[in-house]
């Protein structure tokens, strides 16, 4: 039992109750000083991980490049992973099995459509860890050519002088935009907006996202780094056939699929499908058109719109940022755009 001495200090009626207050005093501690600025792991008030049943994704990754990396970079006589095929990369996360990549090996995603810059996270990647703190973590880049590549700016406040050991456990709350921060079904998001104003990525047309193993060296020899220089410390070595970043999926949650219409007709022309207040359209008959805008989901949101060769501008200032799709129709043709408001 607490009480209050005499002399105004707080004292414990049984060594039991001491013991177990100097326990909880020593827990409390420790748990303050491992606790990190980033988010915490999935289920934890504040983490940002997304459960591969939410609502929020609207397409999977459909095809997959997978370029090995070694079981062992230190060792290369071990050969290289050989855990799962590329396709284990693709569809939902928890569908097909997962592809492991080994030391500094790398796949590239493609998707039926492209992803775009939309209000929050535009996608997510899933990776297959067991447990919270068993994290084997990976670089994330992204292409609008497929050719050149653009990193997020990762970041690991994870000690690197010693060792984190093959089976060792990291804290999710010092790890930012490293793929697998998060444990199996639970997908670490990312935002476009962080690599907006980069010359030669257009942020609204991505068409490939590429995943690259961090090797978890501390060994200079074998090291990688954050986009701070800081070297990513994470479990090493896994010596496995299995070893390295294990690919499960990737989701996208802002994405146009390439069904739809682009921008060119016979006689229709969207010319800013990129706009921030007006749509222009040039159309090259003398016909006249309805037209309507649809959201992502498909609800309409705009109706009755008159499209002609005199009056072919659109007020869109008051539509949130996202993707659309526009639909002129009028009795013999139907014509559906797409277009994204800034």
């Amino acid at each position: 039992m607490l009480f209050l001495s005499r002399d105004g200090r707080f004292s414990f009626k049984t060594k039991s109750m001491r013991f177990f207050y100097l326990i909880l005093i020593n827990i409390l501690f420790f748990s303050a000083k491992a606790q990190g600025p980033y988010a915490p792991p999935a289920g934890q008030p504040g983490t940002t991980a997304i459960y591969k049943d939410s609502s929020a994704f609207v397409a999977w990754a459909t095809n997959c490049v997978v370029t090995r990396g070694w079981q062992n970079i230190a060792d290369t006589t071990l050969g290289k992973t050989s855990v799962g095929t590329d396709a284990d990369g693709t569809q939902k996360a928890g569908t097909n099995g997962v592809v492991s990549l080994g030391d500094g090996g790398f796949a590239i995603l493609t998707f039926a459509g492209e992803i775009f810059n939309g209000p929050g996270y535009d996608f997510a990647v899933f990776e297959n860890s067991f447990s919270d703190d068993f994290l084997e973590l990976a670089f994330v880049e992204v292409s609008s050519d497929g050719v050149n590549f653009f990193r997020f700016p990762a970041h690991s406040l994870t000690q690197d002088t010693v060792q984190v050991d093959g089976f060792g456990t990291l804290d999710a709350t010092n790890i930012h935009n490293l793929a697998g921060k998060y444990r199996a079904m639970y997908g670490t998001p990312f935002d476009l907006e962080d690599l907006n104003g980069i010359a030669g990525l257009d942020i609204n047309h991505i068409t490939h996202v590429k995943i690259i193993d961090v090797v978890g060296s501390i060994d200079s020899l074998y090291a990688t780094y954050d986009s701070y220089g800081n070297k990513v410390n994470d479990p090493f070595p896994t010596p496995f056939a299995s070893g390295g970043f294990d690919l499960d999926a990737v989701g996208v949650i802002n994405f146009v699929p390439n069904s739809i219409n682009e921008v060119t007709q016979k006689n229709i022309q969207l010319i800013n499908s990129a706009a921030t207040s007006k749509l222009f359209f040039s159309v090259k008959n003398n016909k006249n058109y309805s037209a309507f805008i649809a959201n992502i989901n498909g609800q309409i949101i705009q109706d009755n719109i008159s499209i002609n060769h005199d009056n072919n501008l659109i007020e869109i200032q008051n539509l949130p940022q996202g993707m659309y799709f526009i639909t002129l129709r009028n009795q013999n043709e139907n014509t559906t755009f797409k277009f994204l408001k800034l």
